[in-house]
């Protein structure tokens, strides 16, 4: 998916002349700590609410602030994936995306991010979680999936995270079963370390309580 079919065309841009009042006013309705500045079409930058309450700017135009303003932003063609790096890379909530002539377009909101993985990586579907540790060398995804598909089961989801000090990676992987212990016993009889499971139905009952209260507070 790209960037360009999640912008929220909800979210308002902010001009040098409006206030950091009407900047933190709009930041509480539309629950969000980041707005962006723009100019016509222009990106000028990134403010937080942090910003405004360091220099004291509530009273004063955002153009005036003693400020260094971000400017953080995704190309409308590039991957979800590259938004989520940038989100974490900056600890936004409101990721502009521009355009190839660098016009502004719109932001992307963390909860929707959220929003979107949640409901396409399978994280939400009932079933088993195993968290698996391999040599770099030895690991192929196929392989692991070979190995579950044999016990009929199949995989929503996976992550990788490669320790680089210990040249292993670790495998979180979301499976659609509860019955984890025959597959847990093939991957250990191929040199898989099984590091955790997660099976029990409350769990999940609980990330989905969890999540409808997200959306319910989103949409308040």
């Amino acid at each position: 998916m790209k960037a360009s079919e999640l912008i929220s065309k909800n979210i308002p841009s902010l001009r040098t002349s409006d206030t950091g009042a009407t900047a933190l006013r709009l930041m509480s309705e539309f629950h969000v700590l980041h707005l962006p500045i723009v100019n016509e079409n222009q990106l000028l930058g990134l403010i937080s609410e942090e910003d405004i309450l360091n220099t004291h700017g509530v009273e004063e135009a955002i153009g005036s602030l003693p400020l260094s303003f971000m400017r953080p932003f995704i190309k409308d063609h590039e991957h979800l994936f590259e938004v989520m790096k940038v989100a974490s890379e900056f600890r936004l909530t409101a990721i502009p995306v521009i355009d190839n002539d660098e016009n502004y377009l719109g932001v992307i909101t963390r909860d929707e991010l959220l929003n979107y993985f949640a409901l396409e990586t399978g994280i939400l579907e009932p079933g088993g979680i195993i968290v698996i540790e391999v040599n770099v060398k030895d690991y192929t995804l196929a392989d692991v999936a070979r190995i579950i598909e044999q016990h009929e089961a199949k995989i929503l989801g996976s992550f990788a995270k490669t320790n680089e000090e210990s040249n292993k990676v670790q495998i979180t992987i979301k499976i659609n079963h509860t019955d984890l212990q025959p597959i847990i016993a093939s991957l250990a009889r191929y040199n898989y370390v099984v590091k955790e499971t997660f099976t029990e139905p409350e769990y999940f009952d609980n990330l989905k309580e969890r999540y409808d209260s997200l959306m319910n507070y989103l949409n308040i």
